[in-house]
């Protein structure tokens, strides 16, 4: 007992004796006597210890306390100086903002500097409606008084946020306090409303005053140009007193947006100076229109280019499907190593080995987005690399992608689908609907496109009925072409002829060519003479110059020892000068949602993919005949 009272004795007087000492301060040489102006305030000034720390010291929200504790210690929190640098140092700190929100709401006297960096701080965070819901609440509700540096601020919120409405009450205000005439707040209304489609109202700000400087009318020309007006844009640039860089670049990217490539052909000359941007917006324009020579030309011309140079021609090389050529321009971005590929430009190359089967190459692609950290594998990404894996047969290795990925889209689950399916895996793709479903990811038409062509290639007619019908019935999607052409194909393909005629039959599109060439292939498939001579003239009709339906019904008739009537045809060829004239053809191919393809060539190249589709048809009949 005796012990334990010795001790609590012996902790109260060392309690004492630190009592007795002088509080520690986070600075020693900090002194509380500032001196004062004529009104009480302490005078203050940037040098102030706390507030030479607080701007050259790492601090933290975390440890911000210890901050906001010396300042209330020293009278100084008050202070505007002081709680102005407060709230410039929060707004710079990550998750600061919300901080200084709290600190607002316990300052007596807040300034307009105040509330102009925090709305500005929401504003750089991308939270622009957080910004407007504290100019409203906390700087017009404390009756905060604006300066000329406010309103550009907050008219920026409004056109981030597209709100024409509260830009037209921030408009009402700007004029209420006397700024209609100062020159930044007119630009920013300029770009608002030109951001928010009202052109008119944008003119209007810019004729009512006369001072203005390159910025008015960039703005004047840059909103013409993003809401078509091209002609307005070119008649203000020739107006124009002064031009700079970003002058002639609108101008030209207005010309590139419309397809006027010889416009903008004309202006890229006449600059009298070019920077990158005018570059890569001349090979962009090039790209548009599909002229290849144009932009490579413009590309090699390039004596410094950066990432945006290389993808555009990556992604030019894609659109005109010259694959090869693609994935040779990458070798070279990498031989060369001045740029680092981003994720635009792998989603290029893996749609290349994609549509090459490039297997190997699209593993290397995949190690390659593995290593660098700078490539961050989104939705997109990822989706673009299951569908390259998928299109290359490696289903595995996209399903494996697949399982990674945190977020899927409908096209994640789409290119699942199609890769089972044309690999004929009905089954599985019929299986990954089904959990498609489960995951509560709504489907979408190229979806029943995709559940179509795996039951064609796998002759699952019954499912292949009640997807199409489950589309229309249950998910209210209206069937498109693309749906009807895998429904003639599968029931063509089944031998259910009279059903494919009856469903061209009720299309509430005109059926095309490819239709009746899918059928009368069937027709040639299962010996349908009667049929086949329905729909050849149907086709005929159609494509009058079309040399197709003719080999078709040519060998349907061969097919039943009908000589006189294959004379007859071959006849009725050689009068319509099939034998000497190239022309096109139109077939289908039971693919990804039963495309139509055209091609365009020879007498000996059609008749070679005819003789296919008849040797497939002989195969089919022979296997009948041997069961």
């Amino acid at each position: 007992m005796s012990h334990i009272s010795t001790r609590s004795l012996q902790k109260f007087i060392a309690t004492q004796k630190s009592f007795s000492k002088t509080p520690p301060k986070l600075w020693p040489k900090l002194k509380n006597n500032n001196p004062l102006d004529d009104k009480g305030v302490p005078i203050l000034k940037l040098t102030h210890p706390i507030l030479y720390k607080l701007d050259t010291h790492n601090v933290s929200v975390k440890n911000f306390k210890q901050v906001q504790t010396q300042l209330t210690i020293s009278g100084l929190f008050q202070h505007s100086l002081a709680f102005s640098r407060v709230v410039k140092k929060l707004c710079s700190l990550p998750n600061g903002v919300d901080y200084a929100v709290e600190l607002f709401d316990h300052f007596e006297k807040p300034d307009a500097f105040i509330c102009n960096t925090i709305i500005r701080c929401f504003v750089n965070l991308n939270d622009p409606l957080s910004g407007l819901d504290f100019y409203y609440e906390k700087m017009i509700g404390r009756f905060v008084w604006p300066n000329h540096y406010s309103f550009p601020i907050i008219v920026k919120v409004c056109a981030e946020l597209g709100c024409v409405k509260e830009g037209e009450k921030v408009h009402g205000r700007i004029v209420k306090h006397g700024f209609e005439f100062d020159l930044f707040v007119r630009n920013a209304m300029i770009h608002m409303y030109f951001v928010c489609g009202r052109v008119r109202d944008a003119k209007k700000v810019f004729d009512m005053c006369c001072v203005l400087d390159v910025v008015s009318w960039n703005s004047m020309i840059d909103g013409y140009v993003k809401n078509g007006e091209v002609g307005l844009a070119r008649w203000l640039f020739d107006e124009m007193p002064e031009r700079d860089l970003f002058s002639w670049n609108s101008m030209i990217s207005g010309y590139v947006g419309v397809g006027d490539m010889e416009r903008a052909k004309e202006l890229f000359d006449e600059m009298p100076c070019r920077d990158l941007v005018s570059w890569n917006c001349l090979i962009d324009g090039f790209a548009r229109v599909g002229n290849v020579v144009a932009a490579i030309e413009c590309f090699d011309r390039l004596a410094v280019r950066n990432v945006v140079s290389w993808n555009t021609v990556l992604a030019l090389y894609v659109r005109v499907k010259k694959y090869g050529e693609c994935l040779r321009l990458f070798d070279r971005m990498i031989a060369e190593g001045d740029v680092r590929p981003n994720e635009a430009s792998v989603m290029s190359v893996l749609t290349a080995c994609a549509h090459l089967t490039e297997l190997d190459r699209g593993k290397w692609i995949h190690s390659y987005i593995k290593r660098d950290k700078n490539i961050k594998a989104d939705v997109l990404l990822s989706t673009a690399l299951l569908t390259m894996y998928s299109k290359c047969g490696a289903m595995e290795l996209a399903k494996d992608v697949f399982d990674k990925m945190p977020d899927k889209n409908v096209v994640s689950w789409n290119s699942m689908i199609m890769g089972y399916g044309m690999h004929g895996d009905g089954e599985k793709a019929l299986q990954m609907f089904m959990e498609m479903e489960k995951s509560g990811q709504m489907p979408n038409d190229a979806t029943f496109v995709c559940l179509l062509s795996a039951c064609t290639h796998a002759g699952m007619i019954l499912e292949g009925w009640w997807y199409f019908d489950i589309m229309h019935r249950v998910y209210k999607i209206e069937p498109k072409i693309e749906h009807y052409g895998c429904m003639v194909d599968l029931l063509g393909r089944a031998g259910l002829l009279r059903d494919s005629e009856e469903v061209i039959k009720t299309m509430p599109m005109e059926a095309g060519p490819a239709f009746w060439g899918a059928l009368l292939s069937a027709c040639r498939s299962h010996s349908n003479v009667e049929l086949g001579e329905v729909v050849a003239k149907r086709l005929i009709d159609l494509e009058p110059e079309d040399i197709g339906p003719y080999v078709l019904l040519s060998n349907i008739y061969a097919a039943e020892g009908r000589w006189d009537d294959v004379d007859k045809v071959r006849r009725s060829m050689v009068e319509k000068g099939f034998q000497k004239a190239a022309g096109s053809s139109v077939f289908q191919v039971a693919d990804l949602g039963g495309e139509s393809f055209q091609v365009k060539g020879s007498v000996h190249k059609r008749s070679m993919v005819y003789s296919m589709l008849s040797d497939m048809g002989t195969q089919i009949k022979m296997s009948r005949y041997s069961n």
